[in-house]
Parts: structure tokens; C-alpha cells; sequence
């Protein structure tokens, strides 16, 4: 079993949990599908054994000449090995055992009490921390309830940056995901970077000063808390429905932005369902209400995510170009250089429908679509060989780079204003 501990903020001694899925003997596979056979065959065997993929996050999203990654579970590992072979894939294995890379996630670090920058953070670390940073700096932060999740959680939007009238804003969130945790250490990592260097660095002070950032530092709350307790592997929401046994909906493909087309899901079983209709989970509306509230001051939308190194915009739902495509794909290359400065970490970018793989109902379309020009998606660490299970020696060389490049993006927008 994979004992995680579930570490109450508020509590003097921390509790531990067992998770009801064991990933002992698991392997992550990579294949280069090659042709439309191959498409064909990846599909069959999709069909015959439970898969989870990771990239695309679908069998349906699987296209000749790409690179498809998936775990298979420990009983059918021989059986997946001995097709591909058979079938004269070309594939290699990322990872051979998932148990033990996921345990190496919860290190003696992330098994002391309290919320830390480089370990990851349980949901009640992570809200405790919420109202402690906003109360410590309050010349700089403050804390606002959006909503509530399907089972009741608040949902928290840090509002970042020093009191003034009419400052334009930028949105970015973190945790649409519940399975990609350096996601949700993100966004924590750049409210600490804004409030230590306010009065060090130049250019934070300057963005600050002129700019508000409003932080939604996990959209996905009770999908992450599963992740804790049950099943580090789950992606979706944890809404149910009368009509299917089968729980959560894709966030990130439930918004109204050519919902349920293109690369989404109608069967609620998927880990890429689209829901009953767009916006039908509380998260989601939630998020998109707040957006909408705050139209004529936010002027960039940022959506963090991994992973594979990626930098998209619009759109992800077709292949038709944004109208302002030469503007997006031109900063965008300026940020992936940023970013690279720190690490060399490469990134690819462009649009997102012809970068990976087409996504009907996400939130960077629906931000742009509403009128925000400087709508990104980023896709973080790694390109593989830990995907999910991104170590936590590496939580802080991800979040400075990445770090760098929100704050080029920032600059940008605020430069190009008027």
C-alpha cells in the first residue's frame, strides 16, 4: 500500500493515510506511433486492458508521427510489452516502477508538519498557508472566497499587490488537475517570490505596484485531496451524477468554448468527460464567474499545468489561427527564452490544438474568447521521464524558471496597455 500522510496545518500531530490504489509494478510505457495502423493498434489495445494515458490525455487524441505515454497496471505489464513487440512498436519504458517513484514524492521533507516551498503541500497545509500569507502581508495580500467546490471546500483567490484604483489584473491558477502537483506547488512558489522580493527586485515592485494578480492557487480541490487519500493517479473533479456510476468531470474541458467537440469526452467514465453541459462543475463556474466579474480589469490569463515544456495559446479547440496569432506566438518565444535562461529548460510553444493535440472546452479558449488577449496554458516539468511524479528536488528549479517567464509575460502586458 502507499502510505501518504496526510498532514493537518492546524493539528500538533500529523495523521497518516492509507491510499486504496497500489502502483507496485506499474510501468509508464513512451511509443513513437508512427502511422495510422499504428493509431489503429494503440486504440485495440486500449480497448483490451485498462490504460491511463498521459500524453495526450486520451486514446481518441492519438495521431500518427507522435509520442503517446500511458501506465499500465502491474498485471497486464507483460501483456502490453509482448503486443507492442509483437506489433514492431518502437517504445521504451519511463519508468519502471511508479510505486516507488511516487513514494520518493513524500520524502522525509514532505512528511514534516507545516507548509513548505519545496515539498508538496497537503489541501490543509496549503489553505492554512492561504490565510497565513495574506495575514503576515497584508500591505500585499489578501485572501478572497470564489465559491465552493462539490464537497464543500472554499475556494481561495489571493489577491496579490499593493492597494490602488483601477489597476489591471492579471488571473492565473493552478491544480486543474488533481494527478499534477507541481502545478498547485506553483502557484504558491510565485506568491512567496512576489511578497519576499517586493522590496529587493525592481521589477516585481514595479509589477506589483502596477498590476494585481489575482491567484487561485488549486481549482481542483477535492480532486486533489483524493490524490492524497485514495488514488495519487486521479485527475478529474469528484462531482457525481444520477445518471452514471462513474465520478468527476474534466475541468479543463468544461467550459464553454466549443464544449464537448474536439477532444473531449461525452462518456462520464473518461478522464477527459466533458460534463453534463459547460460549466456544470461548481469549480469551474466558480472560476469563471470570478473572470467575468473582473472582465474590464484582468488583461492576461495564466493556467499552469503539467506537463512536457510547453508554452500554448488559443486555440486548443480547432485549428483556426487566434486573430491575434503573430502578437501571441511572438511573445510566447520571447517567454520560452526567458525561461531558459535560469536551467536551459527547453519549451516548445504555439497554439494548442496543432502543438499537442486538440482539447474542445478549455480555459485558456474561453479566457480569449471573452476578450483576454494574453491567455496562456503552461505545461511544466518534466517531458517524461517522471511526468506525474515530478520529485520535490525539483520543485524549486521548476518554479524559478517558470517564475521568470510569468514575470516576462507580466511585463509585457503591462508595458502594452494602452
Amino acid at each position: 500500500m502507499l502510505a501518504l500522510l496526510l498532514i493537518l496545518a492546524t493539528a500538533a500531530l500529523a495523521s497518516a493515510n492509507i491510499s486504496a490504489e497500489n502502483f507496485n509494478g506499474e510501468k509508464v510505457f513512451r511509443v513513437n506511433v508512427q502511422n495510422e495502423e499504428q493509431v489503429k493498434l494503440i486504440n485495440d489495445l486500449a480497448n483490451t486492458m485498462q490504460i491511463d494515458f498521459w500524453k495526450p490525455d486520451s486514446v481518441v487524441q492519438v495521431k500518427p508521427d507522435s509520442i503517446v505515454d500511458f501506465r499500465v497496471e502491474a498485471a497486464h505489464v507483460s501483456t502490453a510489452e509482448r503486443f507492442l513487440e509483437q506489433n514492431g512498436f518502437n517504445y521504451r519504458v519511463l519508468i519502471h516502477n511508479l510505486q516507488t517513484v511516487l513514494e520518493a514524492q513524500i520524502d522525509r521533507q514532505g512528511r514534516a508538519a507545516g507548509h513548505g516551498y519545496e515539498k508538496y503541500n497537503t489541501w490543509e497545509e496549503i489553505e492554512a498557508w492561504t490565510q497565513q500569507i495574506s495575514e503576515e502581508n497584508p500591505e500585499l495580500v489578501s485572501r478572497l472566497v470564489i465559491g465552493t467546490t462539490f464537497e464543500g471546500r472554499n475556494m481561495y483567490v489571493l489577491k496579490v499587490g499593493k492597494e490602488g484604483v483601477n489597476k489591471p489584473a492579471i488571473f492565473m491558477d493552478c491544480g486543474f488537475h488533481a494527478r499534477e502537483w507541481i502545478s498547485h506547488a506553483f502557484c504558491q512558489w510565485f506568491v512567496k517570490e512576489a511578497v519576499n522580493t517586493y522590496g529587493t527586485d525592481a521589477q516585481m515592485a514595479n509589477l506589483l505596484n502596477n498590476l494585481d494578480f489575482y491567484i487561485l492557487p488549486v481549482v481542483n480541490i477535492d480532486g486533489y485531496v483524493y490524490t492524497w487519500e485514495k488514488n495519487r493517479m486521479w485527475r478529474k473533479t469528484r462531482s457525481t451524477s444520477p445518471n452514471s456510476r462513474c465520478i468527476g468531470t474534466d475541468p479543463n474541458r468544461n467550459f464553454n468554448a466549443k464544449w464537448c467537440t474536439m477532444g473531449a469526452s461525452k462518456y462520464p467514465c473518461d478522464d477527459t468527460y466533458c460534463g453534463s453541459h459547460p460549466e456544470s462543475e461548481k469549480e469551474t463556474k466558480a472560476l469563471a464567474d470570478f473572470v467575468r466579474s473582473k472582465l474590464s480589469s484582468i488583461k492576461a490569463y495564466l493556467t499552469i499545468h503539467s506537463y512536457s515544456q510547453l508554452l500554448l495559446f488559443p486555440y486548443s479547440y480547432g485549428y483556426d489561427i487566434p486573430e491575434d496569432f503573430a502578437e501571441l506566438n511572438a511573445l510566447a518565444e520571447a517567454t520560452v527564452k526567458e525561461l531558459a535562461t535560469l536551467y536551459s529548460t527547453k519549451y516548445e510553444y504555439g497554439p494548442g490544438a496543432e502543438t499537442i493535440y486538440p482539447a474542445a472546452g478549455g480555459s485558456d479558449d474561453w479566457a480569449y474568447d471573452q476578450g483576454i488577449k494574453y491567455s496562456f496554458t503552461f505545461e511544466l516539468r518534466d517531458r517524461g521521464s517522471y511526468g506525474f511524479s515530478l520529485p520535490p528536488s525539483l520543485i524549486k528549479p521548476t518554479c524559478e524558471e517558470t517564475t521568470l517567464a510569468v514575470k516576462y509575460i507580466a511585463n509585457y502586458v503591462l508595458q502594452h496597455l494602452y
